[in-house]
């Protein structure tokens, strides 16, 4: 058991042994919380909330918050209303200046926790009724968390990467790649073993949550982390031929605030990636990425998130394969057929590709996958992996092993050189 969660399980039962039969009270305001109370019934054990993000920070469909004075073994329902805050501009799929869509903000389950978020459970399948969702999970703790989704945070992020390093400090580092605008720190860390100087690796960036309220993305960055650094076999291959950067959460300030992120102003960090971005982490990315693909040790790129609600499988969006060389669309097809190999379930790989052009957004050129494509050469393969967040398999377990299979398939695509006759392109 972490530190963290003994805390949470003793804070609960004194809240308990102290308030005697205790009401509910509901809270947020810790890392990445967010939630508005529109009212409890303590007498049926009701929790009704909506996200407290801010519109301009991003889509408001965000949510996870604290409750209290519970008595052990009672089922509590807690409902989810629609978003109040019209969206700015720039947020896509026809949404600016109305209310969003509550379909983002209402998942089919929602999950808990009773033991400070080390462990997630999925609550009853919701029903809705009027725009409000009803979720109903019973609880064996005084305290129980609340969320959207399994959260991952900016400090899991760090803790994640100093529990590696302390374990494996022959072949991880830990760095910091840059401050926020808030000033927080966005934590990162490079595997790389064996003797192979820098130079005669592959370069593969990974990373997760430039959108914040996306927090499936996170956890298949965990999923590929975790195995990258483990025995088997084939993930000692890859940290001994490559050099692998892992960022587990670029919009650290929107996911520490429990913000949405996507389609805030001025841009969210997936149209970010242009001549000046406005985010210090997007500039320190590219100016990583460009140095590496200057000195010929860049090969692949990949950006995780989590797509529309209906969406039921995972799938790639790519740039448009007209704007590829030659050797980037044989080596884009080479790296989706291995991960249609590797990607197999519990969600497995949709075998079709999206594309992200000019009809898809104004910003296209903006989005990090395309930047990739443009400042980095021919041979370079990026990607964006969207991993289905409504379904019984999206959970942190489900989503952590797309991560572990989307490392297997980088192997599987690397043991060919993606470089082969990229001079002549």
């Amino acid at each position: 058991m972490s530190i963290r969660s003994a805390l949470f399980i003793l804070a609960g039962l004194l809240f308990a042994a102290t308030a005697g039969r205790a009401e509910l009270t509901v809270s947020s305001d810790f890392e990445n919380g967010s939630a508005v109370g529109d009212g409890i019934d303590q007498a049926t054990g009701t929790i009704r909330i909506h996200p407290a993000g801010d519109p301009q920070r991003g889509w408001p469909c965000w949510w996870y918050f604290r409750v209290d004075g519970v008595e052990l073994g009672r089922t509590l329902f807690v409902e989810i209303d629609r978003t109040t805050g019209l969206l700015p501009s720039e947020t896509g799929a026809g949404n600016e200046g109305k209310p969003l869509n509550p379909v983002w903000s209402q998942p089919a389950q929602a999950v808990f926790s009773t033991d400070g978020g080390e462990t997630w459970r999925r609550t009853e399948t919701g029903k809705s009724n009027a725009g409000r969702m009803r979720y109903a999970a019973k609880v064996d703790a005084a305290s129980v968390l609340f969320a959207w989704g399994p959260p991952f945070t900016p400090t899991d992020g760090a803790e994640l990467i100093q529990q590696a390093v302390a374990e494996h400090p022959e072949f991880v580092q830990a760095f910091e790649l840059a401050k926020t605008r808030e000033g927080r720190a966005v934590p990162a860390a490079v595997v790389r073993a064996g003797k192979k100087p820098d130079a005669e690796r592959y370069g593969i960036w990974v990373q997760a949550r430039q959108h914040a309220w996306e927090s499936g993305g996170s956890w298949v960055g965990v999923g590929l982390f975790r195995w990258l650094i483990s025995d088997d076999p084939r993930a000692v291959a890859l940290r001994e031929q490559a050099v692998v950067y892992y960022v587990p959460v670029m919009d650290v300030d929107s996911v520490a605030t429990g913000n949405g992120g996507k389609g805030q102003k001025p841009n969210d960090h997936n149209r970010d990636w242009s001549a000046k971005p406005h985010f210090p982490e997007v500039a320190a990315a590219q100016k990583f990425i460009r140095t590496l693909s200057d000195e010929g040790r860049f090969d692949f790129f990949v950006d995780l998130h989590n797509p529309g609600a209906g969406e039921p499988k995972p799938y790639f969006f790519t740039a448009p394969h007209e704007e590829l060389s030659e050797l980037g669309r044989r080596n884009l097809e080479r790296f989706v057929t291995a991960a249609r190999t590797e990607i197999n379930g519990p969600l497995p790989l949709e075998p079709k590709q999206k594309t992200s052009g000019a009809n898809y957004s104004s910003k296209w050129r903006e989005i990090s996958k395309n930047w990739v494509v443009f400042n980095t050469r021919p041979h370079v393969v990026a990607v964006t992996l969207e991993t289905a967040w409504n379904t019984p398999n999206s959970t942190a377990a489900g989503y952590s092993t797309v991560g572990k299979q989307l490392g297997l398939a980088i192997e599987r695509y690397l043991r060919e050189s993606p470089r082969a006759a990229s001079s002549k392109e």
